[in-house]
């Protein structure tokens, strides 16, 4: 009898442990969700043609996922420094562009744009002019780490009366807006 209930009790043992094992194991997944990038595209996605200065690239980005995903930063080969920016008023009734803190977030199956006057990814200290026609690789990191590569198109674009400051044009429909990134003030 005492071989049975030995036996039975490391049975139980193994049991629970294996349980804890498994428990452990499915909510660390659950806390740690990763980004489907198969089910994240960028469509209608280009980028403003420059001569030097910076830029900003547009488009729209779709999560076909079930989960929200947060784009925390974009890296690119034609720019050293890209930037996630908003609009956001500046206290005067002005616009002002500034970088995003804590990333873009895009609801499960849903879209965000990225647009000229609105949100947009800024492209600075270009080492080298960006021509319309070429194509820009570029990689979305999102919060997870997670990554997916793009290509945008680059284009002329001479609309929304917007200024970098240094004659690069920017996005601005609704009148006079101000950019800020990292204390630099551009007006509009």
């Amino acid at each position: 009898m005492k071989a049975f209930t030995r036996a039975r009790t490391l049975a139980i043992g193994a049991t629970a442990a294996t349980a804890l094992v498994l428990t452990g194991c499915s909510n660390s997944e659950e806390s740690g969700s990763t980004t489907d990038t198969s089910a994240i595209s960028f469509e209608d996605s280009w980028v403003k043609a420059a001569d030097s200065g910076m830029t900003a690239m547009f488009g729209t980005i779709v999560n076909d996922s079930g989960s929200d995903v947060t784009l925390t930063s974009v890296t690119t080969g034609v720019s050293p420094r890209v930037e996630l920016h908003e609009m956001a008023p500046d206290g005067t009734g002005a616009m002002k562009m500034r970088e995003k803190d804590g990333g873009v977030v895009v609801e499960a199956n849903s879209s965000y744009e990225l647009e000229p006057g609105g949100d947009h990814i800024m492209l600075f200290d270009l080492p080298a002019p960006v021509r319309a026609g070429s194509d820009v690789p570029f990689t979305f990191t999102f919060a997870d780490g997670a990554t997916a590569q793009f290509t945008a198109q680059v284009r002329d674009f001479t609309g929304a009366r917007e200024d970098y400051g240094d004659g690069a044009s920017h996005g601005d429909t609704q009148g006079e807006m101000q950019h800020d990134s990292q204390g630099e003030a551009h007006g509009g």
